[in-house]
């Protein structure tokens, strides 16, 4: 019996796999396992289990990846988060654009023309964001301070990581750290 693959669109997170697994346990599909963007099925659906599997990925936010330029850009978003929280070993040597057109085998600029027409956000933008993600469940262990941190996330500094996580979150990382401690 041939396993199925089912590219997911949207899935940028560990949570992401939680939450997806969690729905299609739910309708008791023939699920093998669920990756960052990918469902293995342990065979064919049918019709019925297909749509009620698209409406409850909708419901969550996801989608099923059905062309190729999509397909495309969930990878260029799985390689980012999969390096950026620790599950590809980090190649100090290697910048992002080098580590992704080694992956994909495509040109920078196409991934980055592509990403940007489909997404409406530049590559690097994406990137930060996903930074700025692992740097929150970072601090929420309590494990590192901001500068062991910063180094870790490969910022040139402590202010420089603090900069963007104001940018992008529109606090500091110690009002962060405050807020969470209230919840």
């Amino acid at each position: 019996m041939k396993n199925v693959k089912i590219l997911i669109k949207n899935m940028v997170c560990p949570r992401c796999i939680r939450v997806v697994n969690d729905d299609l346990t739910a309708l008791q599909l023939p699920l093998e396992r669920v990756e960052m963007g990918i469902v293995w099925m342990k065979k064919e659906l049918t019709t019925k289990q297909a749509q009620a599997m698209q409406e409850v990925l909708e419901a969550s936010g996801f989608e099923i990846i059905e062309n190729r330029e999509d397909a495309l850009v969930e990878e260029i978003k799985k390689l980012i988060t999969e390096y950026l929280f620790g599950q590809t070993p980090k190649a100090n040597s290697l910048n992002f654009s080098d580590y992704l057109m080694q992956k994909t085998n495509v040109n920078y600029g196409q991934l980055s023309r592509l990403f940007s027409t489909t997404t409406r956000m530049t590559i690097e933008q994406f990137i930060i964001i996903q930074k700025i993600e692992r740097v929150k469940e970072l601090m929420k262990t309590g494990e590192k301070n901001l500068s062991e941190i910063s180094l870790e996330m490969q910022y040139s500094s402590p202010q420089h990581l603090s900069t963007q996580f104001k940018k992008v979150t529109g606090m500091t990382p110690t009002a962060y750290k405050l807020r969470q401690l209230e919840d």
